[in-house]
């Protein structure tokens, strides 16, 4: 159901307060009126600087008085219908006369024609306001509203576009504001005359600005290629076959968008590298999201960021959003000392993983399977679970061979991978790239190319994190051998002490 018709339907159903978080005021106000106008209701909009505007009966009414512009709904006849828009209203609401005056009118306008929409850039509702409020999103610009928006452009240059270039721009206009778009857009217009194929760069770069003044979501670069992943056959494997998944051929076949995948295991086993490596292959954008910056310190706030992520994350689709360690920002969940915040903004994300239609590919990564709480691992929250367990010899040769292709290409032959791979057991491939660096040091300061023995002296002086996380390590196994999540390695490494009858 789009917007309007949610609108609409409120309309029709007399609710009496409708708050609206969105930062494109223009956009939504054009969206207000239309619907207004199509069902014969006045329209009224009030600023705290210039009071009401439009009307000219009213005009200026309520200037910097938030209480007086209540009052006008009030003063009309009871039978006239009308919408009354007011903006920035959020920062009014913890005011007492004003809070009991909106509770005051929600129960007048439900026997009235009339509605007061709140527009405001975020969700901030005070617990007392809860029940009288309703919340409305409105969403970003759709591929065909960002299509008119190019047509119209594009007429004004008095040039054509070819299709194929039309379809790119519209699709990495995905995700800006509309004021956004047309900002890039007359950047481009104003650089060169007319829209060009280069221009997807520019909008790109918009687009990272935008993402960053979120302040949830991160644009990351996505250089790494599957083959840069060392061993992890069966993963890869996964993967592969899903390449073209995304695809208009696939949708045909009737296959559904694949959902995500969750990767469990220590630290420094590929897992990040793997969901960099993912958006890469698919030729997809990456949004990395760190749960700890939907958690906000007003009430309200840490939803209303949750809602703004999943928004921006499906219009920007298809795409990967990468959520790393996610068993930080929620695990031991009971809701205590937040005011079940933590609890609100899980119940969002996995009711969004569970029903999502959007091709969002998730790709969440957790080091503590166990902290996690069992509504997120069950099927269909994501496709497939994998455990991604430490190398094995063959796959610690194979994370020698790549990270050595890449430092010394012209000189990989000198290098004993055999005996590399038997000297470095417990070692995961984070821990591999370390000691490399490490024997690069020794044969720097020597004046010299480093060698095999260079690698196998760094890696005598660290203690791998295998034996230091040991308990942790046999807990994921057997997480893994128990069934509950597939290995990512062919070779995969369960090597499982029996547990004593008081375990």
């Amino acid at each position: 159901m789009s917007f309007a018709e949610e609108f609409e339907l409120l309309l029709r159903a007399r609710y009496p307060l409708i708050y609206v978080p969105t930062r494109e005021e223009e956009r939504v106000e054009g969206a207000i009126a239309q619907c207004a106008q199509q069902g014969n209701r006045s329209f009224y909009v009030w600023d705290f600087v210039d009071g009401y505007q439009g009307n000219p009966n009213d005009a200026g009414s309520g200037k910097r008085n938030p209480l007086q512009a209540l009052e006008l709904v009030e003063k009309l006849p009871p039978t006239v219908a009308a919408v009354f828009v007011l903006r920035d209203f959020h920062r009014f609401l913890d005011d007492v006369a004003v809070a009991r005056k909106l509770k005051n009118l929600a129960r007048l306008l439900k026997s009235q024609p009339k509605n007061i929409v709140l527009i405001s850039p975020q969700v901030t509702i005070p617990d007392d306001l809860s029940d009288v409020l309703t919340v409305l999103d409105f969403p970003l610009p759709t591929a065909s509203e960002i299509r008119q928006e190019l047509e119209r452009l594009t007429m004004a240059t008095g040039r054509s576009l070819d299709s194929r270039v039309l379809d790119d721009l519209v699709r990495s206009c995905q995700g800006l504001s509309m004021e956004r778009i047309r900002r890039v857009l007359a950047r481009a217009i104003a650089t060169h005359g007319e829209l060009q194929a280069e221009d997807v760069d520019l909008i790109l770069e918009e687009k990272r600005q935008t993402i960053r003044q979120t302040q949830i979501l991160d644009f990351y670069p996505a250089t790494e290629r599957i083959s840069d992943i060392g061993g992890l056959d069966n993963l890869k494997d996964w993967l592969l076959r899903r390449g073209g998944a995304f695809s208009e051929k696939a949708r045909q076949y009737g296959l559904p968008h694949p959902r995500g995948l969750l990767l469990v295991g220590i630290q420094g086993t590929g897992k990040s590298l793997t969901a960099k490596a993912i958006a890469h292959h698919w030729h997809l954008p990456l949004l990395r999201l760190d749960v700890g910056r939907l958690f906000a310190g007003l009430v309200g706030e840490s939803e209303s960021r949750t809602r703004q992520m999943i928004q921006l994350a499906e219009a920007l689709a298809p795409c990967v959003l990468w959520i790393d360690e996610i068993d930080k920002a929620f695990a031991g969940l009971d809701g205590r000392g937040d005011s079940g915040t933590s609890n609100r903004v899980f119940g969002t994300l996995i009711t969004w993983l569970a029903e999502k239609t959007s091709p969002v590919f998730v790709v969440a990564t957790a080091n503590d399977i166990e902290a996690l709480p069992p509504e997120i691992k069950r099927r269909g929250r994501f496709d497939e679970i994998f455990f991604v367990g430490l190398p094995s010899q063959e796959e610690r040769k194979a994370i020698f061979e790549v990270h050595l292709m890449r430092l010394r290409p012209h000189n990989l032959q000198s290098y004993d991978l055999e005996r590399l791979a038997y000297e470095t057991p417990e070692f995961s491939g984070a821990e591999i790239e370390q000691i490399l660096t490490e024997a690069m040091h020794l044969g720097f300061s020597q004046g010299r190319d480093f060698t095999t023995d260079d690698v196998l002296e760094a890696a005598s002086q660290m203690i791998p994190l295998a034996r230091t996380a040991q308990e942790q390590i046999e807990k994921l196994q057997r997480f893994a051998a128990e069934g509950r999540a597939r290995l990512a390695s062919r070779q995969g490494n369960l090597f499982l002490r029996p547990q004593s009858q008081s375990s």
